[in-house]
């Protein structure tokens, strides 16, 4: 394993920080208390190659490898959680999908729009009652001649109002039943496709959180991605990456927490000197600390594994479930460090340790992460 950052990334992270500075933090408070999705936002990080990162140049993508696709996550999400965690939504979910799975006429047509971010992305696996179980989904497509028609519902969908394509995961076989599940590139604005209720959320309020409804949506077999019955298994290749991006995400938090701790508990005087030189605070920042180096490290094991082309199941769930799970301590320390004021929306913590929760949930909650983790050790 390379330790250590690369040109490329520390190029990337400067300019995100100023980016970040300039464009996200003066107004993520208004988007978070308002639930408001910030689409032009992510038009200007198109720009900038953050909607393509992992896109090859030849379809208007930056061409980065992961590594530099974490950096990009945590340092937006060091500012912001709703924000890195729409980018980390785009970029492994919808648009690493059809990069991975499409053909060359679909990445031809499809890539260039999500890559530069003129097209938001929106990728369509959990159901009401299917969200662990994805093998007993609900969400049907049935052929018809050279059409299939689509019928059933996704919820907790990131973007599911707004994105202009979704990559969607449907039944073509009995529940439970082996290679029963086909994935479908879906444009908005297809009759009988609609975005439905927009979920009320306790943190990432700017991320839009949605249903997609699917009423008798019928769509051109030309828009399915890859064999009939390979679904499941392409969901299944595309979380090992997601996992990797929820990492980063909870890398982010954690790290923007501490560094907003560390900050504060040498300016914030009691009795006389900083709270940082008192025993209970100086601990609770080395336990930080150590924990989100120890995340990064598993976070970049998997990076290592995937830019590699190694197997990386069990090694992006470890990163997954440690680095989320770092971010919930972390933030919560990060509060309790700022007392009174970490309770306050007008300091950041309180919306670290709000933001920080979903990462030991979405993408596979903490306990599937050991079901993984166990499975591959027990094989």
């Amino acid at each position: 394993m390379r330790f250590g950052t690369t040109e490329n990334q520390q190029m990337i992270a400067e300019m995100l920080r100023a980016f970040g500075e300039q464009h996200i933090r003066p107004f993520m408070m208004e988007w978070d208390e308002q639930q408001l999705f910030p689409v032009e936002l992510f038009r200007k990080l198109g720009e900038l190659g953050c909607m393509g990162v992992l896109v090859p140049e030849k379809y208007g993508g930056a061409g980065f490898g992961y590594s530099e696709y974490v950096t990009t996550i945590v340092e937006i999400s060091k500012i912001c959680g709703s924000i890195g965690l729409s980018v980390a939504a785009h970029n492994s979910l919808c648009t690493n999908h059809i990069l991975m799975f499409g053909n060359d006429e679909q990445k031809e047509k499809y890539l260039p729009k999500l890559a530069t971010g003129e097209h938001i992305g929106a990728w369509g696996l959990t159901e009401p009652n299917t969200g662990s179980d994805a093998g007993n989904m609900q969400t049907t497509a049935v052929r018809d001649g050279d059409d299939w028609i689509l019928n059933g519902s996704k919820n907790f969908i990131t973007h599911g109002i707004s994105g202009e394509i979704a990559v969607v995961m449907t039944r073509t076989g009995d529940p439970r039943s082996k290679n029963n599940s086909t994935a479908f590139i879906v444009e908005r604005g297809t009759p009988g496709f609609s975005g439905g209720k927009k979920e009320d959320k306790l943190g990432m309020r700017a991320s839009e959180t949605s249903e997609m409804v699917f009423q008798d949506c019928r769509i051109s077999d030309a828009q399915r991605l890859g064999d009939v019955g390979d679904g499941f298994k392409q969901a299944l290749s595309i979380l090992d990456g997601g996992r990797i991006s929820i990492a980063a995400l909870a890398l982010g938090i954690a790290k923007g927490a501490f560094e907003a701790s560390l900050k504060y508990a040498q300016e914030r005087e009691q009795f006389g000197k900083p709270i940082s030189s008192f025993q209970g605070i100086s601990f609770k920042l080395a336990d930080m600390a150590t924990e989100i180096e120890a995340a990064e490290l598993l976070t970049m094991n998997a990076v290592f594994r995937k830019s590699n082309g190694l197997k990386l199941s069990k090694e992006s769930a470890m990163a997954k479930l440690y680095a989320s799970e770092v971010a919930v301590r972390t933030t919560n320390e990060a509060v309790q460090i700022f007392g009174g004021y970490g309770y306050i929306k007008e300091f950041p913590v309180e919306k670290f340790f709000r933001d920080a929760k979903l990462c030991t949930i979405g993408e596979g909650t903490s306990e599937i992460q050991r079901l993984v983790i166990s499975r591959e050790l027990l094989k």
